[in-house]
């Protein structure tokens, strides 16, 4: 240029001058950004423009449909809006995201050369709360296998066995189902009648839970005979002065070998079926005594005790056994005075008298016969008192 005349290198800087501000001299761009969403969230979808100059702007789905042609709609999904149109920025939302929305979106400018972006779409699935399978009863002396399923999420859940704030290691299986997870964790742990009711959880994490997680809580279930259980009954006892001496007997046996007594407490360990019967209690003092039974009911069909608590069986009077003898001995002395008094009473008027007059009644027989027959009293001068 520095040996080019003067007028010509007029001429080129001038045509460089104003190619620098024509539209030809300017690169259009596209450029798309990224998104991650929910299931049933809504999605926004941008292309950021560089250098526009009014030229066509299409926005296609992973399928390559357009969706907007500049700013007119172009497929009747209604769940796609245009949200924003400027040189600069152009925005979509889509609502109620499902995985099958998941896929690259074209972000497409034609100019003389046509430019395009590709926006992938991510959809997160996050777990529900799993749920715990027991493939069979867990019975003492052997093993239970548990099984937690988290039938969805994408990407595929992680799941833990906790216990007593203690990982326990599980048999993990994954299946994909078309774009979703399920996952399990399978263990197997042997059981005792001392881990009936036991405590276990289930967790299920999760990149869309944000650092939560979702849990089920399980108890075991053990099932085991119900030898070993203990049976302790009390004898509640009142009384004035309060009576010392408690027995307990069983109606028609002996007490078991195991059965232990401690005052008005008494206890078996072990329970069988041999202890079944009726227990009786018993309290005395110089008052009286009184007694209460309890039956005792056990089955290995039913691991359960029974308790039927009978009725007051005997009590006493609190009357003093003095008192008692005294009332008698009067009652007696009362009585036979009263069988002397009638008797003495019942000889006196019952006696027959002969008067001097008449003391020769037996020797004269007529007499006898008029008195008999009724003859008047005057022809004898006899008397008689019967």
């Amino acid at each position: 240029l520095f040996f080019m005349p003067f007028h010509l290198f007029i001429t080129v800087f001038s045509f460089l001058f104003l190619l620098s501000f024509s539209p030809w001299s300017r690169c259009q761009a596209v450029q798309a950004e990224n998104v991650t969403v929910l299931e049933g969230g809504t999605a926004q979808i941008s292309c950021r423009l560089q250098n526009y100059d009014g030229s066509i702007v299409v926005i296609q789905n992973p399928r390559r449909q357009t969706l907007f042609f500049n700013g007119t709609r172009a497929l009747k999904d209604d769940r796609f809006q245009m949200v924003l149109f400027t040189p600069r920025l152009v925005r979509i939302t889509l609502t109620n995201v499902s995985v099958s929305d998941e896929g690259g979106y074209f972000c497409q400018l034609y100019t003389d050369a046509t430019h395009h972006q590709v926006a992938t779409l991510s959809v997160l699935v996050p777990p529900e709360t799993p749920t715990v399978e027991v493939k069979q009863e867990a019975v003492e002396g052997g093993e239970v296998e548990l099984t937690c399923v988290s039938p969805r999420s994408k990407p595929a859940a992680t799941l833990r066995w906790i216990r007593n704030g203690r990982e326990i290691p599980g048999v993990v299986s994954q299946q994909d189902n078309a774009k979703t997870f399920s996952v399990s964790s399978t263990i197997r742990i042997p059981v005792e009648r001392k881990d009936n009711g036991a405590a276990l959880s289930c967790e299920a994490s999760h990149p869309a839970l944000n650092g939560q997680k979702k849990i089920r809580h399980y108890r075991l279930d053990v099932y085991f005979a119900p030898t070993g259980d203990s049976l302790s009954l009390t004898c509640s006892v009142t009384g004035n002065p309060l009576p010392r001496n408690i027995q307990w007997s069983k109606i028609n046996d002996t007490l078991p070998e195991r059965a232990e007594i401690s005052g008005p407490t008494f206890q078996i360990s072990r329970l069988s079926q041999s202890h079944n019967g009726t227990y009786l209690c018993q309290a005395q003092n110089n008052f009286g005594r009184a007694a209460d039974h309890y039956t005792l009911l056990f089955s290995l069909h039913f691991p359960q005790v029974v308790l039927n608590p009978g009725a007051v069986v005997e009590t006493h009077s609190a009357v003093p056994y003095a008192v008692i003898g005294g009332v008698l001995a009067l009652l007696v002395f009362t009585v036979i005075c009263v069988l002397i008094v009638t008797i003495w009473c019942s000889v006196r008027q019952k006696g027959s008298y002969l008067t001097h007059e008449a003391s020769g009644l037996d020797e004269h027989g007529e007499v006898q016969e008029a008195f008999l027959n009724g003859n008047d009293a005057s022809q004898g001068k006899k008397e008689y008192l019967l």
